[in-house]
């Protein structure tokens, strides 16, 4: 049973954001015709977010990374936007798939193995014009003449290793990735790529993860939150200089078309630097918990996902089915998915999100129901494309759309 108004009155001013109970009416209002398990995007949010990543980006074009939205309409609401052009996406099956849907600029922002696409690629001209391979190994070349089957010319990215590298080298901050550091190196394989024939390098790309994708605000930890302010700080000084250093060695070898960089993290910060033409994001158009500790920018949570209360154990206690999806990365709680709605829950230690069930703890369960909605926000952004078929749209108190995501067309490329 619910508790006597007074109580869930006295909890509700408990919480500081007193305007989640009314959030939480509004998404519960519509989606009442739905049955949880759902996910939803909030079209106000997802616009809002939008408008900010290309104010942020002070007049350089947005490439959106597709791995963080896994929606093909919600690719086309985006593009469709000033500010926005191409896609950044994470497989050669996904770009095909991209190219051969209308989408003209995919860059492939991961090195390739997949024979059978390459071998595609490499015969089909509207393929190879819409879609950039990006490569940093002359291997990688070689494995792409050796699944060739026709005469197109392949477009080629290359990547630049944005790592912080401390204490002479020994210490290395940023993800592993490309093993092109120098410029000097970029430029050796620049000069492979335009002594090989059926290949043009068209773009360098350079990523820092360690920069855009780790929160310098951390709520509890100003400690750790100081210490990532001041390695950010220092990568950004000693990137800045090397990327234009990288810019310039390739351009002696080759004219590029763009020059990619950032991430939604740092995209004011790598916007600024001249030698950058065009940055990419994806995350901060969904804003998952992931991206909440930042100071440069706010986002508004615009992707949730809706699980229904099925048990009610005991005292201060539901369960929800289903709710085991966890982010890739490093395990750890922070890579779980958040009870947001109503506010007040939190996982029990001992089960966390689990398989096919998830107890959640905290005063606000007793004013639950069985049938009642929990609202979840993914750690992460895209990958909650992969627990659904479909994305409710919704603006304001209405679902406006229902949209298929990769899952629900049948596309599951990773």
């Amino acid at each position: 049973m619910r508790l006597p108004a007074a109580r869930s009155a006295a909890r509700s001013a408990a919480h500081p954001a007193v305007h989640a109970s009314a959030e939480r009416t509004r998404l519960d209002r519509a989606t009442a015709s739905c049955d949880a398990p759902l996910a939803v995007v909030d079209l106000q949010a997802f616009d809002a977010n939008a408008a900010d990543l290309v104010r942020r980006a002070q007049g350089k074009p947005v490439r959106v990374a597709s791995k963080s939205v896994r929606c093909r309409a919600l690719l086309e609401r985006v593009l469709a936007r000033d500010g926005f052009t191409g896609v950044m996406s994470f497989s050669l099956a996904e770009s095909l798939w991209l190219a051969r849907s209308g989408v003209e600029d995919v860059l492939l922002a991961y090195p390739t193995a997949d024979r059978a696409g390459l071998a595609e690629l490499t015969a089909d001209p509207k393929l190879a014009r819409a879609v950039t391979v990006t490569v940093d190994d002359p291997a990688q070349l070689a494995l792409i003449d050796a699944a060739r089957t026709g005469r197109e010319e392949v477009r080629v990215c290359l990547e630049l290793d944005t790592s912080l590298r401390l204490l002479g080298g020994r210490l290395r901050l940023g993800a592993l990735r490309s093993p092109l550091r120098d410029p000097e190196r970029l430029a050796d394989l620049a000069r492979s790529v335009a002594r090989r024939p059926g290949f043009r390098l068209v773009g360098l790309m350079a990523y820092e993860a360690h920069v855009a994708g780790v929160g310098d605000a951390v709520e509890g930890r100003p400690l750790y939150s100081r210490a990532v302010r001041l390695m950010q700080a220092a990568a950004r000084r000693e990137l800045v200089v090397r990327r234009a250093e990288a810019v310039r060695a390739v351009r002696e070898v080759s004219e590029l078309e763009f020059v990619n960089g950032g991430g939604t993290g740092s995209v004011q910060h790598t916007a600024a630097e001249d030698a950058v033409t065009e940055v990419a994001a994806g995350s901060g158009l969904f804003v998952p918990r992931l991206f909440d500790h930042y100071r440069s920018f706010r986002g508004r949570p615009a992707a949730l996902f809706a699980l229904p209360v099925v048990r009610r154990p005991g005292v201060g206690v539901v369960t929800v089915l289903g709710g085991g999806y966890p982010a890739s990365g490093a395990a750890g709680p922070d890579r779980l998915p958040q009870p947001y709605l109503p506010a007040g829950l939190r996982l029990d230690a001992r089960e966390g999100a689990g398989e096919v069930q998830t107890p959640l703890l905290g005063g606000p369960a007793d004013d639950l129901l069985i049938g009642d909605k929990v609202w979840f926000r993914h750690a992460k952004a895209g990958e909650l494309c992969e627990r659904f078929s479909v994305l409710r749209l919704v603006d304001g108190d209405r679902v406006v759309d229902t949209v298929a995501t990769y899952r629900g067309e049948g596309q599951t490329f990773l």
